[in-house]
């Protein structure tokens, strides 16, 4: 606390009053002197006197508490920090500032450590878009008046992503000075993805433009025909390795071959020097989007539940239904002249030859051997599932005749024979233990759970058949298989045992969920990722990264979780009783998580998967220069020295050749006032009294 005098006026009239009583006494003074009349001088110090009294001076003494300035020292710790010495020179420069502006009674000392993973813009979000210091210096410094914040020390790479610009209009008080970590002339390669599609049609080429770049300081180094290794990963599979030249852009074409999400991983080689191969790396995520599927329906006669396989597809915006229902085989003969008929030829040859790939899926619905389709033709059915084909055959009375399609080389793939009876009796399709975790029928509407008998309605006839290969998932009467789907090479088979799904639709006993379960059952044939029955993946939400794994074997598997530090997590997750397992990891840092569970592997991107600082990771003060010139300002390499830290007056300058300024602003509070008058009034009237008195004597002379 220090004291403080000064002289104060409190006037008993208006300055404008006392200022034009002034004038008219030396206007009256002033004729009296040109007169030359005795006692002028008395009276003018007379005038003076009352006019002073009336000014009402004092003496004013304040009890001063000096309020101290505030300096803010902000730490980066960002990923870039991380790099080299970085981190041993910010927290030896952090510590020199301290020794030297600590405890000192003119100054606050702040320090703000911010850029840390996890911290964000908003403080909803897991991570932010790059490093950001700013918007916690503003929250740091909002209880501080602009005029007392002495400056703002930055130590960083000055690798900071939200810089306020010129244009921004941001005044943060005092100068901002950045201490720079790292070394001059840093020497970096880095992986640019130049553009990358985010969709993409599954099958059709799509390109990824990539360059390689490598700098050194805040100069590009030119490549002199220096060519390096690209390795490329899809969806943590096998390794794709390629060359590319530095410096040059280039497009790599590819191809997604499933829909849904497909996560590229892709690196390069090390350069000379290289300063950190974080940014040696990117992952891309591209979603597969399929066209129409082709679906072709072959109809082997005319039946009640015909339209509704028809209807059921056609209804579905995803699938291109080609059918075909046979009503003219070639053995029928009438008589009837060529030209009179309106039936359209089956084109079998250009349908199971020449376009039989371009189907996704080859419905035969009670289809059976009456000479439309030579066996050359069902070879390519079988052929064509090996392949990764799909067929579903939903048969009838026919299948256990010796007319059947297992007859043909199409049963080679079924994965049943006939045993030749047929069930002609009421019963309730009824789903086996893995029916009721297989996601065709899992979750179908009226299941029930385990134990209770769904709610759906009864059929009544259904083919009995032996030598069984692939998932039981619905049984019939007696206990007999009913719904069959396998998977044989790389294709899909199904198998309805019955023709009598079409009661459900008409709503027969109140129906079932006949078109779900068709549904389902055609896209899982097409290899839907949704359906899959045996399946491990995981997504984020929010902090969170939420596990599933489906299978039709509940065992509460542990899965083994890979964070991007390198870290193994076993989470263990638990059965809903349905095929689908859960569970859940909190995460605090962006990249790919690896999960395994012993048999199948997935990747999840979590975050920025490619955060802007992996960009440009050199120590460089470019960011910092405009901001640095608005306040006052400098930049000072740590690797030179640590610069002088001097208390300046507001109106000096704030830098200069090794050493930085912090404003002293000199502001204060007082804690007390004495004022005591300087003339009293019984003293005035006195001196002017006895100056009247002198003022007549020397008249009278």
């Amino acid at each position: 606390m220090t004291s403080f005098s000064r002289i104060s006026f409190d006037p008993s009239l208006p300055w404008w009053l006392l200022a034009a009583v002034a004038l008219l006494a030396a206007a009256l003074l002033a004729v009296a002197f040109w007169r030359r009349s005795g006692g002028t001088t008395w009276r003018l110090l007379a005038l003076a006197a009352v006019l002073l009294a009336l000014a009402n001076p004092s003496l004013v003494q304040e009890q001063r508490n000096p309020v101290p300035d505030v300096a803010l020292v902000v730490v980066d710790q960002s990923i870039s920090q991380r790099i080299g010495g970085r981190q041993k020179q910010t927290e030896a420069a952090l510590e020199r500032v301290e020794q030297k502006l600590r405890g000192r009674p003119d100054l606050e000392l702040r320090v703000l450590r911010a850029g840390l993973a996890g911290q964000t813009k908003g403080g909803d979000n897991l991570l932010p878009d790059g490093t950001h210091l700013f918007a916690a210096i503003r929250r740091a410094l909002r209880d501080v008046p602009n005029r007392r914040v002495a400056g703002i020390i930055v130590i960083s790479d000055g690798q900071v992503h939200d810089v306020p610009k010129q244009t921004d209009g941001v005044d943060l008080g005092g100068p901002v000075h950045l201490l720079l970590s790292g070394q001059r002339g840093e020497r970096d390669r880095r992986l640019v993805v130049v553009k990358a599609p985010s969709y993409g049609i599954v099958g059709e080429t799509l390109n990824l433009t990539l360059r390689v770049e490598d700098s050194a300081g805040d100069q590009r180094v030119e490549s002199g025909g220096d060519r390096t290794r690209l390795r490329l990963r899809r969806d943590g599979g096998a390794l794709d390795s390629r060359s590319i030249a530095v410096g040059k852009t280039r497009s790599f074409p590819f191809r997604l071959n499933h829909g849904g999400a497909t996560v590229l991983e892709l690196e390069i080689d090390a350069g000379p020097d290289e300063l950190t191969l974080k940014n040696n790396r990117a992952v891309l995520i591209v979603n597969g989007v399929r066209e129409r599927l082709r679906v072709l329906l072959v109809s082997g006669e005319p039946h009640a539940g015909e339209r509704t396989w028809r209807n059921i597809l056609k209804s579905d915006p995803s699938v291109d239904l080609v059918h075909f229902t046979i009503l003219r085989p070639p053995h029928k003969q009438d008589g009837t002249p060529i030209n009179e008929l309106s039936l359209i030829a089956f084109p079998t040859r250009e349908l199971f030859q020449d376009k039989l790939d371009d189907f996704d899926l080859i419905i035969f619905d009670r289809y059976r051997r009456r000479g439309v389709l030579p066996s050359i033709y069902l070879q390519n059915v079988a052929e064509y599932v090996h392949r990764g084909g799909a067929v579903l055959t939903a048969v009838g009375p026919d299948f256990a005749s010796p007319v059947s399609l297992s007859r043909t080389p199409l049963g080679a793939i079924l994965p049943s024979k006939p045993t030749g009876t047929v069930q002609e009796i009421g019963f309730r399709p009824l789903p086996t233990d893995k029916g009721r975790r297989h996601p065709v029928t899992a979750t179908l509407s009226g299941i029930g759970a385990k134990g209770e008998a769904p709610a759906w309605s009864r059929w009544f006839r259904q083919i009995d058949v032996n030598r069984v290969k692939g998932d039981i998932l619905l049984r019939g009467a007696a206990q007999k298989p009913l719904l069959i789907m396998a998977r044989i090479g790389e294709g899909r088979v199904a198998q309805l045992l019955s023709d009598h799904a079409w009661l459900w639709t008409r709503g027969f006993e109140g129906g079932g969920p006949q078109a779900e379960l068709l549904r389902r059952i055609a896209h899982w044939l097409m290899q839907e990722p949704d359906l899959e029955e045996e399946d491990l993946r995981a997504r984020a939400n929010g902090n969170q990264l939420l596990i599933q794994r489906r299978s039709l074997s509940p065992d509460n598997a542990t899965i083994q979780v890979t964070t991007p530090s390198g870290e193994v997590r076993p989470i263990t997750l638990k059965d809903n009783g349905r095929g689908l397992e859960t569970g859940s990891l909190t995460v605090a840092e962006p990249g790919l998580y690896r999960l395994a569970d012993g048999k199948h592997r997935t990747i999840s991107a979590v975050g920025d998967i490619n955060p802007v600082e992996y960009a440009d990771m050199r120590a460089s003060p470019a960011k910092f220069k405009e901001l640095l010139a608005q306040s006052g300002g400098g930049a000072f390499w740590l690797a030179d020295g640590m610069p002088d830290i001097r208390r300046v007056k507001p109106d000096r300058i704030n830098r200069g050749q090794g050493w930085l300024g912090l404003r002293a602003s000199g502001e204060y509070t007082v804690s007390g006032v004495e004022q005591t008058p300087l003339l009293p009034g019984l003293l005035v009237l006195l001196l002017f009294l006895g100056l009247t008195m002198l003022a007549w004597q020397r008249e009278g002379r």
